[in-house]
């Protein structure tokens, strides 16, 4: 995807070549266009539909069902991973160089032996990258080969085309065929066809021309007749239709990627499905069916979808084989919330009538069948047409940070090496030409073709690029596998992120990425499964002026008084609450003793139940009024819902509802007694504390919850004596308050009052109401009702209008509060995070309210938060995305940001090229000209500008959220998408809410693409896949929602809080490690060659080697590898305590300080410099005295050994200086190299020339006996390496940086806990005062939309960090799209949240921290005292500011008196 911003011609012209160039576009298939699709059922394709040859096109063949997540296969393998290595230029270098010495000429060496460590480079990675591979095509394959049941029989032909399958590296196995062929099961499919064929003896069992509609009769006919008598079969193995063969009518077993379009599929009850499906008829009488959707939207509760009607009667193998009928489809999309079909069969007249399919028909893949026995459906679409691998993508090819900018540092190095031969080329060409004039005798035979001056010079150049070819470190990628394979290792045996409870231990399934966990700038979270549990507990509760608080003990305990009482608590008189309770006690309660047990549900073991003991004595006392009132509001909480029951044989209940606050309510109204039994029909059966039997209520309506109504109701009528009715209903509370009858003031405002008590626990809050209903009032309102709901015109707007009629003089009943559980640490894990500078963005497919409340639950919003809400349209239309976008930027952060973007509207851009010649306004035109139309756009739109004083001015900085509607129009416009580029970049946090996997992915690339920023996405289901992928690292948790994130992750945890010791320790080390590394690795490179290349003053730029061929071809293999591997495995600048203490220190990382181009450059004048001194200073010992006692002069390989010996003590020296810690393994690695030198030039030189020709024999000799020898090399082992000393020692006391000052702290005292340390931040402290962190946006390399935003300050560190400070509130929240402002308040979480309305609203939305006690607030005044603090650089103490002078003080010695 190329960038956003307009590039130049030049710019666009690379950015094309590397976008084509990069192997996941180069060896994409083309896909084929995306077309509308008809299937035919049990017939054959229309003749049109051919071509000449009779046969299907291939734009009409089908997507196969096999789903690929690898990115090889055997054929692609080998040119595909090549291609991959040689983007790397220096393996483009070392070939060539291989090819050149393959010429006589230029050979040094065996040209074998030359390109052996090529070869060896590429295989060994690309053994790596095929085990990896691998174990992809192994997880597609346990998918793929998953086991589906499809229609088979003689006569049963789908004739619907498909495409090929791809091949894997993985070979299928086997179908298991079932070896139990019970009798019984024969017979009663004999029986079974009997009945049928008696009854329909018109339609064969083998007519394969039977219309869809042959009589009223088939549409009754169920797969069993005595389906109630026999039981349902819930499994394959008790189906009376499964066969074995296809040539049996039945469901026989097919494995997923064997799928057809068009194929009738049988799944059983917790099954998944294989494809995107139209629901035919199902289990249930009504055929309803309940699947859970966690892996498409991340929501664990369970929806419901039902058949199409006109297809219900497809209840068998025999009658879906005998269907004749057509399904149009529109083209497959990405939109998970969109799909449209229709089924085509012919009418009573013969007329086609089309029957419409939409989602609620519909079964997407990734979806899982619960609590329905079976579901028989016909496949629509497979495999990449599936909404959900549409919305995944491809497997990218990713490569690091540290890998890409080693490219220009190779490029770099290659013009170094390109100057050099070119100095060597031109300097040799003039000698040459001067001594050939002279007649020298080494130019004899000189005039020849192909030996002349002229020649020679080019000869020259191609030699010198044998010669100092050491200058690109082939041995580096091989040490950089092997070092990273080691750091995977070492993640994976971390036992502080290992999971105990399930023994998960995390893992790293991409070696090549550990340095990126070092650099992370943004992290895009999902919420379900990675933030929270998706589990809530019911806390407490509001009823008649006195708060219930849970206290988790069982009803058969010790009654123990737990009433928590809020503000001003008073008992209320409301008698007509008996009418709606009355009837549900008449068994009498001296029927049933007061230590009875209640009925109880089953609860999950890691759930508390909800126990009161003063709830226990409330509902012994029958006669009370706060008895009434209890009962009324527990009756409410288990009759309001859509909730499933289940029950065991042991009469424990189960409750699965549409969300997990609704299923909180109805089991905590469980474990007070009122116990909901389930629902036959649409009759609610419920169990109650005093009473014998079972109380039912008939079900008449259900007025869904949904964002604009923020509220759900049920009309329910007793099935007593009386059958009153009555209407029940719970929402938010400023819904509900406005809707309450008159006369209960007191009561409101005292459960207001009990909602903000609420609020400071940071639960979740809904009210409870009720009213009677008159039967011609609820004739009257039906009938409204039904023409509303069957309008084509408007049906939403005139189906709320017409609920909003009958509720109404609402009874208050109270207020519920519940808990949302988040995972262990994840509000520790965020705050760690937001400290260490990292942005972290959650991507939920929730709606917007639950979203806000986990926003602030997870300490992602703190009560100084100013909330901005998005939720536009398509531009042009009133209240649009572009207009809320760029209001919201022009009030908050001016209008010439908003004006300062690449891309203006169409109708934008023509107005501006009229204000101003050259097509551009002027600032004062702009400002003026965006003044007149924000006030036209409100006018229009009718927005309400309700804006607080100190809106904007609050220090908290800004929070966007986004929802999916927007940013659908917001990428589709890229006017709109630079706006969200510019506000979402200058807010502190951004959640987006009910997105796409597929939009998911666009946000992570809108910041990854357009500001370079490094990206981490974590989330744990498949809705997450695209994300993950589209991020530079992605992270999958190995959860409840299966593997499929996991399967696509870079790195897989158990649980979010270990993302911090991933990123904070592990990615810190590695960068730091591979960092250290490579740099040291080009050091080492640049000294071999330098000093051959000053040798070239001395042999006329000949490029003649200046010491024996053998010390450079071990330079990088024995003489110098060891330190640098040491480095890369074992270096530490800090122990894990610390980083994991100190948050702050990830900035050097986060920022890239570690590695780029200026730090190679530094590396490279090292190089040369060390090179200088080894070289001049020997070359010049030698060259004014002799080293012979005799008086001779010394030999070439005998002072060029001693250069050897003193570059290799230089550059192990050297690595030990830049190295952080001296472990054994690190000083062992120093000393391995100048040892093994030493052994072997003693041996090398004493080497007879009968047993080994080589110029050095005798060099001990001469060597050991010489004090040249020894003083030069002494010399210049202290000498070179006298600079790097003094400026470390320098650096570290005047400017030292936050990672030298706690590498001083930890060596003054060893045992000193850096977390608890009261004068080195008190983590624990720090974070229950935590606060948002300064702005800032480092990454020099950034576009000016990041840079904008970055305030005046030359060296951040610890000292400009405040820590986060969370209280019990929130802050001010702006509804862009309504233009109402809701200040912060003291107030909990509602329904309300999402419009920013209610009493309490939005302000009920705060954190709760597992673990954390109650937090410690400072006072506004302290606050703004603080932050001017911190902007003056003043009175830094109470935070890790004055970490220096802190710092300091540990090093001062105790003094006495």
């Amino acid at each position: 995807m190329p960038p956003r911003y307009k590039p130049s011609k030049t710019a666009a012209f690379f950015h094309k070549v590397q976008y084509y160039l990069n192997p996941e576009n180069l060896f994409k298939q083309k896909p084929l266009p995306a077309v509308a699709r008809s299937i035919y059922i049990n017939q054959p394709l229309p003749v049109e539909l051919l071509d000449k040859k009779g046969r299907v096109p291939a734009a009409m063949r089908y997507s196969t069902s096999q789903v690929v997540t690898s990115k090889y296969t055997i054929l692609t393998f080998l040119p595909k991973n090549l291609f991959e290595q040689f983007r790397r230029i220096a393996n483009i270098f070392f070939l060539g160089i291989a090819i050149l010495q393959f010429f006589p000429k230029f050979s040094t060496i065996s040209p074998g032996l030359v390109i052996l460590p090529l070869l060896a480079v590429l295989l060994i990675t690309a053994l790596k990258d095929g085990y990896e591979d691998i174990k992809r095509h192994q997880s597609d394959r346990n998918v793929n080969h998953s086991v589906v049941h499809t229609l088979v029989g003689p006569n049963y032909v789908n004739h619907n085309p498909m495409g090929a399958k791809a091949k894997t590296f993985v070979k299928g196995v086997r179908l298991p065929q079932s070896k139990k062929k019970r009798a019984k099961q024969a017979r009663d499919r004999a029986g079974f066809d009997q009945i049928v064929r008696d009854e329909h003896h018109d339609i064969p069992v083998d007519d394969a021309t039977a219309v869809i509609f042959p009589g009223e009769d088939l549409r009754g006919i169920r797969s069993r007749d005595q389906e109630v008598a026999e039981g349902i079969p819930e499994d394959f193995e008790h189906d009376v239709e499964a066969v074995d063969t296809s040539g049996e009518i039945g469901w026989k077993k097919t494995i997923w990627e064997d799928v057809k379009v068009g194929d009738f599929i049988k799944i059983y009850n917790n099954e998944g499905f294989p494809a995107d499906v139209v629901i035919c008829a199902t289990s249930e009488e009504e055929d309803v069916a309940y699947i859970e959707t966690k892996n498409l939207d991340g929501e664990t509760n369970l929806k419901s979808r039902h058949a199409v009607p006109e297809l219900a009667h497809l209840r068998s193998a025999l009658s879906c084989s005998t269907a004749r009928f057509r399904i149009d489809c529109e083209p497959p999309e990405v939109n998970m919330f969109r799909l449209n079909a229709a089924v085509v069969a012919p009418g009573p007249d013969g007329v086609e009538v089309k029957h419409p399919i939409n989602l609620e028909t519909s079964l997407l893949r990734g979806c899982v069948l619960r609590n329905t026995a079976w579901v028989i459906g016909i496949v629509m679409f497979t495999g990449a047409d599936t909404k959900i691998v549409a919305n995944s993508g491809g497997t990218p090819s990713k490569r690091s940070k540290v890998e890409r900018q080693m490219n220009p540092q190779v490029l770099f190095s290659l013009l170094i090496l390109g100057l050099a031969g070119m100095v060597c080329a031109i300097v040799n060409y003039f000698h040459e030409k001067k001594y050939y004039r002279l007649n020298s005798y080494w130019t004899l035979y000189d005039d020849r073709s192909g030996d002349n001056p002229s020649i020679n010079g080019l000869f020259t150049f191609l030699n010198s690029l044998i010669t100092f070819q050491n200058i690109i470190p082939i041995s580096l990628y091989i040490s950089i596998e092997f070092v990273r394979t080691a750091q995977a290792a070492f993640i994976y045996y971390d036992e502080e992120m290992t999971y105990e409870k399930t023994d998960t231990k995390t893992l790293a399934r991409s070696w090549n990425l550990a340095d990126d966990l070092g650099q992370i700038e943004y992290i895009f979270s999902d919420k379900t499964g990675t933030l929270t549990q998706n589990a809530m507990i019911f806390q407490q509760c509001s009823i008649g002026h006195i708060i219930y608080k849970g206290d988790g003990k069982l009803a058969d305990l010790p009654p123990v008084a737990q009433v928590n009482e809020g503000p001003g608590m008073k008992p209320t008189e409301n008698t007509s609450k008996s009418e709606l309770v009355q009837d549900s006690s008449s068994g009498s309660a001296s029927d049933t003793p007061s230590d009875a047990p209640k009925p109880k549900a089953k609860a999950k073991d890691d759930i508390p139940r909800f126990h009161s003991d003063e709830l226990d004595r409330v509902l012994e006392n029958e006669d009370s009024e706060q008895y009434t009132n209890v009962s009324g509001f527990f009756t409410n909480l288990a009759l309001c819902h859509t909730a499933l029951a289940s029950e065991d044989s042991n009469g424990m209940m189960e409750y699965m509802a549409q969300s997990p606050d609704e299923a909180a309510l109805v089991q905590a109204a469980a474990d007070v007694g009122f116990v909901f039994k389930g629902k036959d029909r649409n009759i609610l059966r419920l169990k109650t504390p005093h009473s014998d039997g079972i109380d039912e209520y008939e079900l008449l309506n259900v007025l869904e919850f949904t964002s604009a109504r923020k509220r759900m109701s049920v009309i329910l009528r007793k099935l007593d004596d009386e059958g009153k009715l009555f209407l029940l209903i719970k929402g938010a509370d400023n819904v509900i308050f406005e809707r309450l009858a008159p006369g209960l003031d007191d009561l409101k405002e005292q459960t207001n009052k009990d909602l903000e008590f609420f609020a400071n626990e940071g639960l979740r809050t809904l009210c409870l109401g009720y009213r009677m209903i008159s039967e011609q009032e609820f004739a009257q309102w039906s009938s409204d009702y039904h023409n509303a709901s069957t309008s084509l015109d408007d049906r939403e707007g005139k189906m709320a209008e017409v609920s909003a009629q009958i509720e109404h003089s609402l009874v208050l009943l109270g207020a519920t509060a519940i808990e949302d559980k988040l995972q262990d640490g994840v509000p520790e894990a965020i705050a760690d995070l937001k400290r260490a500078g990292i942005k972290v963005w959650v991507a939920t497919g929730d709606k917007l309210e639950t979203a806000i409340s986990i926003g602030y639950s997870t300490n992602l919003l703190t009560k100084d938060s100013n909330l901005i809400i998005v939720r536009g349209g398509a531009y042009g239309t009133p209240n649009s995305a572009y207009d809320q976008l760029k209001a919201a930027i022009d009030q908050f952060f001016g209008p010439e940001v908003s004006q300062d973007v690449n891309y203006h509207p169409p109708d934008l851009e023509r107005t501006t090229s009229r204000m101003s010649g050259f097509g551009r306004p002027s600032f004062q035109q702009r400002r003026s000209s965006h003044r007149r139309s924000a006030q036209l756009k409100r006018t229009n739109t009718g927005l309400s500008d309700i804006i607080g004083r100190n809106n904007g001015d609050r220090p908290g900085g800004y929070s966007l959220v986004i929802e999916g509607s927007a940013l659908t129009h917001t990428f589709a416009e890229e006017w709109t998408e630079d706006l969200l580029l510019q506000l979402s970049t200058r807010c502190n946090t951004v959640i987006c809410c009910r997105v796409s996997p597929l939009q998911k992915a666009q946000i992570v690339r809108l910041i990854k693409v357009n500001i370079g920023a490094m990206t981490l996405a974590i989330g744990d289901g498949a809705n997450d896949v695209s994300m993950i992928q589209a991020a530079d690292v992605g992270v999958g948790i190995s959860g409840e929602e299966g593997l499929q994130a996991v399967n696509s992750s870079d790195y897989a945890i158990a649980q979010f809080r270990y993302l911090t010791r991933l990123l904070l320790v592990h990615g810190h080390w590695c960068y730091v490690r591979n960092s250290n590394m490579i740099l040291n690795f080009f050091f080492k490179n640049i000294v071999g060659v330098a000093v051959l290349f000053f040798f070239q003053i001395y042999c006329t730029w000949s490029t003649t080697y200046a010491y024996d061929y053998v010390y450079l071809l071990l330079w990088n293999v024995v003489w110098t590898i060891a330190p640098v591997i040491g480095i890369g495995l074992f270096d530490r600048d800090l122990n894990d305590d610390i980083l994991v203490a100190l948050p702050e220190l990830y900035r050097q990382g986060r920022e890239g300080r570690y590695f780029g181009f200026s730090r190679y450059i530094y590396f490279v004048f090292e190089g040369v410099l060390q090179s200088a001194i080894v070289f001049f200073f020997i070359n010049y010992t030698y060259d004014v005295t002799t080293a012979r006692s005799d008086g001779f002069d010394v030999f070439l390989y005998e002072f060029s050994t001693v250069m050897v010996i003193g570059a290799v003590m230089v550059c192990n020296e050297f690595h030990a200086i830049t190295t952080h810690s001296f472990p054994w393994w690190i000083v062992g690695a120093c000393f391995i190299g100048p040892v093994l030198l030493w052994s072997f030039v003693a041996v090398y030189s004493a080497l007879p020339p009968n047993l080994l020709i080589t110029y050095s024999y005798g060099n001990n000799h001469y060597l050991f006996h010489s004090a040249l020898f020894w003083f030069g090399t002494i010399f210049v082992s202290v000498i070179g390496l006298l600079p790097k000393y003094l400026l470390n020692t320098i650096s570290q006391m005047y400017r030292p940086t936050d990672i030298d000052i706690m590498r001083a702290v930890r060596k003054q005292d060893k045992g000193i806990n850096v977390a608890d340390h009261p004068a080195l931040g008190a983590r624990k402290a720090a974070f229950e005062n935590a606060a948002e962190p300064e702005e800032e946006y480092p990454a020099s390399n950034r576009r000016s939309v990041a840079r904008d935003n970055v305030e005046a300050n030359p060296r951040e560190s610890m000292t400009s960090m405040r820590p986060l400070n969370r209280t019990a509130t929130t802050g001010s929240q702006i509804d862009m799209a309504t233009g109402r402002v809701t200040p912060g308040g003291g107030s909990g979480y509602n329904f309300a949240a999402e419009e920013g309305g209610g009493v309490a609203g939005l302000r009920r939305s705060q954190s709760r921290l597992s673990g954390v006690g109650s937090a410690r607030h400072m006072s506004r005044q302290d606050q703004l005292r603080a932050e001017a603090g911190l902007r003056t650089g003043r009175n830094r103490s109470g935070t890790l500011s004055s970490l220096r002078s802190r710092a300091g003080s540990i090093f001062m010695p105790n003094r006495k008196g």
